[in-house]
């Protein structure tokens, strides 16, 4: 029984984490398991890291779910601690092969003896997380929601767009220059 294990912050889950998670699940047999590991757990309400993990794994739900995928969902508390990140990541999502497109990353999983995969990945830039907050910042404020879908179809799932669009998560992007935080 193999564990593949992606790895990302999410904020929010985007093209780029799909495609990840696709390419592990490309992988899975019967009775693997694929593991979606949600970093920066504490993090949330911030510039950088405008969701919480119980936001963010409500995303990676619904996007399973209209994707068919059968996969577990952990979050892990940033130590900021590089050298022992691996030792403590892997007490929540377990020990396994990482599957990223981040060097950082699987240059410390390496060192620790896993075994990483590195897909392809043709449009890194267009799936930056910080190009894809900016995006849908731009679009905080918009009340139209067919040309929020329109704009953000490019770098984020459908099923991830209608949950901002459902639960209203775009909009505290507009409010954090400001100090107020609508929630």
């Amino acid at each position: 029984m193999a564990r593949y294990i992606v790895l990302g912050r999410f904020q929010p889950f985007h093209m780029g984490h799909e495609h990840l998670v696709r390419s592990a699940f490309e992988h899975v047999e019967d009775g693997d398991q694929l593991v979606v590991a949600i970093g920066s757990k504490q993090a949330g309400w911030e510039p950088d890291n405008p969701w919480t993990a119980e936001e963010r794994q409500a995303m990676i739900q619904a996007w399973a779910a209209q994707a068919d995928m059968d996969i577990e969902i952990v979050a892990i508390e940033d130590i900021n601690d590089p050298p022992n990140w691996v030792a403590h990541a892997e007490k929540i999502h377990g020990q396994g092969i990482l599957v990223t497109t981040d060097e950082a990353t699987s240059h410390l999983y390496r060192e620790a003896g896993y075994e990483v995969r590195n897909p392809e990945m043709n449009q890194r830039d267009q799936f930056e997380g910080w190009r894809v907050r900016q995006t849908a910042k731009m679009l905080s404020t918009v009340y139209d929601d067919e040309a929020v879908r329109e704009v953000l179809k490019a770098s984020i799932p459908t099923s991830v767009i209608e949950w901002l669009i459902e639960t209203d998560g775009l909009f505290r992007l507009s409010t954090f220059e400001t100090g107020v935080h609508a929630g």
